[in-house]
């Protein structure tokens, strides 16, 4: 009876004693940039639990918060990190429905060492014997019972508001945003803080005039984007449209004109990158890496499909790295996004992300959809042979003055409107002859 109770009270401590397993460490060892309702924090990725990310910052404070509170790239770059673990965590599973067997089996053979124990004569057996017999009882008992700890995923449910915000937010006196459960929707008049047209060797008598983009006709970025598996090159299609929006509400198009030719190389482009379409519309064809001045670590622009455009930093504010084909990547098991070059294609090679295309249109000539529309206001100008456009100035409210040099000679359209919506054109030919025009925008 003293034996069994002592076998009995052996047991009851080894069931008794708690066996603790703590997944846990910091996920790198650098420090993270996290934006957290638009609030930038640094610190490191601990964990996620009861639908919440820890972070511990760099004072060795840890923060909670639900993944949907971070920026889309943090919250993109967190749930790789999450369904990593839960990857490691399903191979573990493979392994532990093996061990589970081997387990159950080895329970029972230590209830039946405890067994032997009780039922056998140990007073003929020394004591070196008798300890390593325990010592396998106690051994086989608690890696019978032992339990691992698996994480739960989380999946991103939309992009943050906030993290595109960053990017419109120096041009609030240009910009207006607001946002949906599908679309963030960028609105503008088109026209820029800085200088426009001068630079432009190859001009077709076009001048920037306000385009309204705004209410129903606002430039929309879908919250929620998908990578395609077939990227559409910008090479072959979308010739026609935007492909993105800067940061001042200015559209960008294909690098290439309606023609298949590189714009900025054909002297098109003014020296911001930009210049006037058939619709007097401004708009540029190559991202323009002067925002990188004003928008610090944060993106230059948004892609129509959803993604962000960089300049020549990661969004850690490291050195770019290499570029895929489609002229961006997804490094670090983060978010894909692009970057913005000097040489073709400048800023994206290929449509990343799923989108659809208007079915009026044709390649190369199609045009991704939802799309803000330009309506002319008077007929498209023509190619001016020679023509170089040396100046551009604001002559009052709502009044511009364009010069242009052909040879030694100077020419200028002052244009101006008013609040009726009414738009006065001066022409002043090189030859000093001069002729006005009115439009009415209705």
């Amino acid at each position: 009876m003293n034996k069994l109770k002592s076998v009995l009270l052996l047991i009851a401590f080894i069931v008794g004693t708690p066996i603790f397993a703590h997944v846990g460490g910091h996920d790198s060892e650098n420090s993270e940039i996290f934006y957290l309702k638009g609030k930038q924090i640094e610190g490191h990725f601990l964990m996620a639990k009861n639908d919440k990310i820890f972070i511990e910052l760099l004072n060795g404070k840890t923060i909670s918060a639900p993944l949907t509170d971070f920026s889309f790239s943090n919250q993109s770059n967190l749930s790789q990190k999450i369904a990593h673990l839960k990857k490691l965590n399903l191979d573990k599973n493979l392994v532990e429905t093996k061990e589970s067997i081997l387990s159950f089996i080895l329970f029972l053979l230590s209830i039946l060492l405890i067994v032997i124990f009780i039922g056998f004569n140990f007073r003929e057996v020394n004591s070196f014997a008798k300890f390593s017999y325990f010592f396998l009882t106690f051994f086989i008992f608690i890696y019978a019972c032992k339990t691992s700890e698996i994480v739960t995923p989380t999946t991103i449910s939309k992009t943050d508001p906030t993290f595109i915000e960053t990017v419109f937010s120096p041009f609030k006196t240009l910009v207006k945003t607001r946002f949906d459960d599908t679309y963030f929707y960028v609105e503008s008049e088109g026209l820029l803080s800085h200088n426009m047209m001068v630079g432009i060797t190859n001009w077709q008598q076009q001048v920037p005039i306000p385009q309204g983009y705004s209410g129903a006709n606002a430039w929309l970025i879908p919250l929620k984007p998908e990578l395609s598996d077939s990227p559409l090159s910008l090479k072959t299609n979308l010739m026609k449209g935007a492909v993105a929006i800067a940061p001042n509400g200015v559209p960008i198009f294909n690098p290439l004109n309606n023609r298949g030719e590189d714009a900025y190389a054909i002297g098109e482009l003014d020296q911001w990158g930009g210049h006037c379409g058939k619709a007097d519309d401004y708009h540029y064809h190559i991202a323009p890496l002067h925002f990188e001045t004003t928008a610090g670590k944060n993106p230059i622009a948004m892609a129509l499909d959803g993604f962000a455009i960089y300049g020549s930093k990661e969004p850690d504010g490291s050195t770019m790295q290499t570029l895929d084909s489609y002229h961006g990547h997804s490094i670090n098991n983060g978010v894909y996004h692009y970057h913005a070059t000097t040489t073709y294609p400048y800023f994206i090679g290929s449509m990343r992300g799923k989108i659809t295309l208007d079915p009026s249109t044709t390649a190369p000539e199609n045009q991704l959809i939802p799309q803000a529309k330009t309506t002319p206001l008077r007929p498209a100008g023509e190619p001016l042979k020679g023509a170089s456009i040396t100046n551009f100035k604001s002559t009052g409210t709502n009044a511009y003055s364009l010069e242009y040099t052909v040879g030694s000679q100077k020419g200028f359209i002052n244009y101006s409107w008013d609040a009726a919506n009414k738009y006065t054109y001066t022409f002043i030919g090189i030859d000093g002859k001069s002729s006005t025009s009115t439009y009415v925008r209705k």
